[in-house]
């Protein structure tokens, strides 16, 4: 694995929002991209609360088969708490659920991949990309 997908890529991705992302999803070999766990809890809880909930579901359950999902475990937790206390001291704090999404990826040494990066270029020790946008 390579890349770890954060939650509005794969939104992008399911809504047809982005050829560049699909272009680059396509141009990968199976198994260099994954989810995580907080990731797919976001996506499902979007499906659950949506207007079609039913068709949803069915959508996101095919999107998972695709992807490899990594737990928050242990290692992430561990990366988590350093990361936390580096940004609350710094006064740069990063919303919970991208914390997490980003310990995961520090933990596993996957570049995240996601379009706010903004806010995870905060945090020290992450690699990210936006594939969003191409590549100049």
């Amino acid at each position: 694995m390579k890349y770890l997908l954060d939650t509005n890529v794969c939104i992008r991705y399911l809504n047809a929002q982005s050829a560049n992302i699909e272009q680059t999803l396509i141009s990968l070999s199976p198994g260099q991209v994954a989810l995580c766990s907080i990731v797919r809890a976001e996506l499902l809880y979007g499906a659950l609360k949506s207007a079609q909930p039913k068709r949803n579901m069915e959508r996101l359950a095919y999107f998972f088969s695709g992807f490899p999902c990594l737990p928050f475990d242990d290692r992430a937790s561990d990366v988590y708490a350093r990361i936390r206390l580096q940004l609350e001291k710094a006064g740069k704090p990063v919303g919970p659920n991208d914390l997490l999404i980003a310990a995961t990826a520090i933990a596993n040494r996957l570049v995240l991949v996601a379009h706010n990066t903004q806010e995870f270029g905060r945090i020290g020790g992450l690699v990210a990309e936006d594939w969003e946008t191409p590549a100049t």
